[in-house]
């Protein structure tokens, strides 16, 4: 399963000008090469008459699925500046695509991939970013003579207590990091002597916004 990773938290939009020419940058999370072609031509024939619609997508826990589209643009100076963006701050899973209406003045090739950068910088901190952790899903079972012990060690604690449920016994549901999970689990059985069935039911990714 993959380590934890940064990606877009969803759908952000942002207009700049720049020498008259509008740049409008759309970015979204995408899990699958599908799912970004979709996206971009989705905002293609939303802008079916832009000058521009440039594009690019990095996809995988090892960003095995790139690609980059100058759509138009001289070569280099669109698709590719804007991957650099994702690389740069460490994204995956996230597709962007730059519409351009050009307003009547040349930006050069330099000027290019400077609006280019800054219109997918811009429209990352649109989207926002978030940081996705993976965290054990831990189910403790025990006793209700140490629930109210229990219930409040752990809401005090850097665990998460995500479900409580009542049964024959009491079932805690605590979200606990993967690298904290011997930790946990030996906090969890000095607590109640032993007496708890400490197991792992599963494994979610938690986000988190970080900018």
């Amino acid at each position: 399963m993959r380590k934890d990773y940064k990606t877009v938290k969803g759908f952000g939009e942002k207009e700049i000008v720049i020498s008259k020419s509008r740049f409008i940058a759309y970015v979204d999370r995408a899990e699958t090469e599908e799912e970004a072609i979709n996206f971009i031509n989705k905002i293609k024939k939303l802008h079916y008459n832009a000058t521009h619609n440039c594009s690019c997508y990095l996809i995988g826990e090892h960003n095995q699925i790139q690609k980059a589209n100058d759509d138009g643009e001289p070569s280099g100076t669109a698709g590719v500046p804007m991957l650099e963006v994702l690389k740069k701050q460490g994204l995956q899973d996230t597709v962007v695509v730059v519409t351009r209406y050009f307003g009547g003045i040349k930006l050069g090739a330099g000027g290019l991939v400077r609006a280019y950068g800054k219109a997918t910088s811009e429209g990352i901190a649109a989207a926002q970013v978030v940081e996705r952790r993976l965290h054990h899903v831990m189910k403790v079972t025990i006793d209700y003579t140490w629930l109210g012990k229990v219930e409040n060690e752990v809401r005090n604690s850097k665990y998460t207590l995500a479900d409580i449920q009542y049964a024959e016994n009491v079932d805690m549901i605590i979200h606990v990091l993967k690298d904290d999970e011997q930790a946990f689990t030996e906090w969890m059985t000095e607590l109640t002597n032993g007496q708890a069935k400490i197991v792992c039911i599963d494994k979610i990714f938690i986000e988190k916004v970080v900018s």
